[in-house]
């Protein structure tokens, strides 16, 4: 079946904004477990790419062969970075509650 450009455009939209209001409705406390998941999912679609890479006949499938690892792998690195900052986020706050070494209570020294 051949799809008119105006029925991708539809799809294009349509998922766009789906894609806009599931992630819009996440709480900020689930946002690193999804970022893991996609960057799961990401180096699928990198393995993917490569795959097509190796099969590519031409200047054309070449070259896009090579954008499409590029971004993919773009993508991995920065996802991976941001899920990164976010842990150490919450590191932070772990590390401040007042706890000691090995989780006991601070020892204050009287002076």
């Amino acid at each position: 079946m051949i799809f008119d450009a105006i029925d991708l455009l539809f799809i294009f939209v349509l998922a766009a904004f789906l894609g806009f209001e599931v992630i819009a409705k996440v709480p900020s406390i689930l946002h690193t477990p999804l970022m893991s998941g996609s960057n799961a999912i990401h180096g699928i679609i990198l393995v993917g790419s490569m795959v097509i890479a190796s099969q590519a006949q031409g200047a054309m499938q070449t070259s896009l062969a090579f954008v499409a690892v590029f971004l993919a792998t773009l993508n991995i690195v920065g996802g991976v970075v941001v899920t990164d900052r976010m842990l150490d986020m919450f590191k932070g706050r772990q590390q401040g509650k007042g706890t000691g070494p090995a989780g006991g209570p601070k020892s204050d020294p009287k002076p």
